[in-house]
């Protein structure tokens, strides 16, 4: 097969044993820097991704994409209901009551947001019923005063399904004995898991009648709706929409970004800026490349100085070196982007069995939001880094094949 000379003596300086093995040694370790940088950046971009990806579809999969709220208790909250459907970007609406409180067990004592739901309308704007360990949501049946927790409350109270919990309100009651805070008893029919410290230890559910009872409230008064959005990035605006479309002043919306819209955004910035730095160490990598060519090139001066004399061009003499040093990119990049798409798919395992290993937690639930760590590898990454590496081996190729351009053949043969 013909191959143009510049390509053929290039690929061979490549493969050849050099007289030099300090020079051999430094092209290894060009590529395997090279290798590394890609393994890492591969990595990490894809456990950002993991994050990025946990938050949308567990954290922000239970809570509602926007609320629609009023001061007042709600009464007729079905035909509302049906005014936020009539928009089309609007996929399930259920109703919603809330209380803030404390959850009490033989002197344990949580704080608890008690969300008072439907359960049967529920399903369709929170993904709950994905993540029960024990129990159902169909058992907080109107009337029962049941209760579902999260394993992280429920094991700080030392409680398990049957068990029966008390509420305690930030209330009082006033009697001709004094003042008495409000308590209710409820049963545990249900703990869930989400894996979010956050969620797993502070939110209760209830069923909607019952906290409305609770609230002092007729059973079918509900505090707001809870929305579901086709794009949940359009929350904010859609929301406000809904609430501008309804025409009354006691209504007003909330988005998922006024409680976790900085978390998510703190997500996003640190995946560009860790992405930003990982490329600086690619590039470190990559232009190592320049320190080994400009060894070789005073290495084969004498190969050189006798390709010049045969009629070789400066133009031929540094697409050699290009050749040579994109070869190393080529391959410390192929091997980096095999090395870091099995890495990126099996660090999560990883990190996993050294946890149970060393018997250390490295994401603590009460500190982050998730307590693992989660990894997704995407074709875009790994086609940015690969890509991104590649032109920085190239244009660390410039310099050296330029100098070795400008080898003058009297000069290099006179000490040969």
């Amino acid at each position: 097969m013909f191959r143009p000379l510049f390509v053929f003596i290039g690929t061979r300086y490549t493969r050849a044993k050099r007289r030099n093995h300090f020079v051999s040694f430094i092209s290894l370790t060009s590529m395997i820097g090279l290798a590394l940088g890609v393994v890492v950046m591969i990595v990490v971009l894809s456990v950002m991704n993991g994050f990025d990806h946990e938050m949308r579809t567990r954290v922000l999969g239970m809570v509602p994409h926007a609320t629609i709220e009023s001061g007042d208790p709600i009464s007729d909250w079905p035909s509302l209901a049906a005014k936020v459907k009539q928009n089309p970007q609007v996929l399930a609406v259920a109703p919603f009551t809330q209380m803030q409180g404390l959850l009490t067990n033989n002197g344990q004592v949580s704080k608890v947001l008690l969300n008072g739901i439907d359960p049967a309308l529920e399903r369709q704007v929170s993904i709950i019923d994905h993540f029960m360990q024990q129990g159902q949501l169909d058992a907080l049946a109107p009337g029962s005063f049941g209760i579902v927790i999260g394993d992280k409350a429920a094991a700080k109270l030392g409680v398990g399904v049957g068990d029966k919990v008390t509420f305690v309100a930030p209330e009082v009651t006033v009697t001709p004995a004094g003042m008495f805070p409000r308590m209710k008893r409820f049963t545990v029919v249900g703990i869930f898991h989400v894996g979010a410290g956050e969620i797993d230890g502070y939110l209760g559910v209830t069923n909607q009648q019952d906290l409305s009872r609770l609230h002092r409230w007729k059973p079918d008064q509900i505090q707001g709706l809870r929305l579901k959005f086709d794009d949940l990035f359009q929350a904010p605006r859609v929301a406000w929409s809904i609430a501008q479309q309804l025409g009354d002043d006691r209504y007003y919306a909330r988005d998922w970004t006024r409680t976790h819209g900085n978390l998510y955004q703190a997500i996003r910035m640190e995946k560009a800026m860790i992405g930003l730095l990982l490329l600086l160490i690619v590039a470190v990598a990559a232009f190592n490349i320049i320190s080994t060519l400009v060894m070789v090139v005073n290495d084969k001066k004498g190969d050189i100085a006798i390709l010049r004399t045969l009629g070789a061009t400066p133009g031929t003499i540094m697409a050699i070196f290009m050749v040579q040093g994109t070869v190393i990119g080529v391959v410390g990049t192929a091997i980096g982007a095999v090395v870091g798409m099995l890495a990126a798919l099996n660090v999560s395992a990883a990190i996993s069995a050294l946890e149970s290993l060393i018997g250390h937690k490295f994401l603590n639930a009460d500190v982050y939001f998730i307590d693992y760590l989660p990894s997704q590898l995407q074709a875009q990454d790994v086609v940015m880094v690969c890509g991104a590496a590649l032109v920085l081996s190239f244009l660390a190729t410039l310099y050296p094949a330029w100098r070795a351009a400008r080898t003058q053949p009297a000069e290099a043969l006179r000490y040969e």
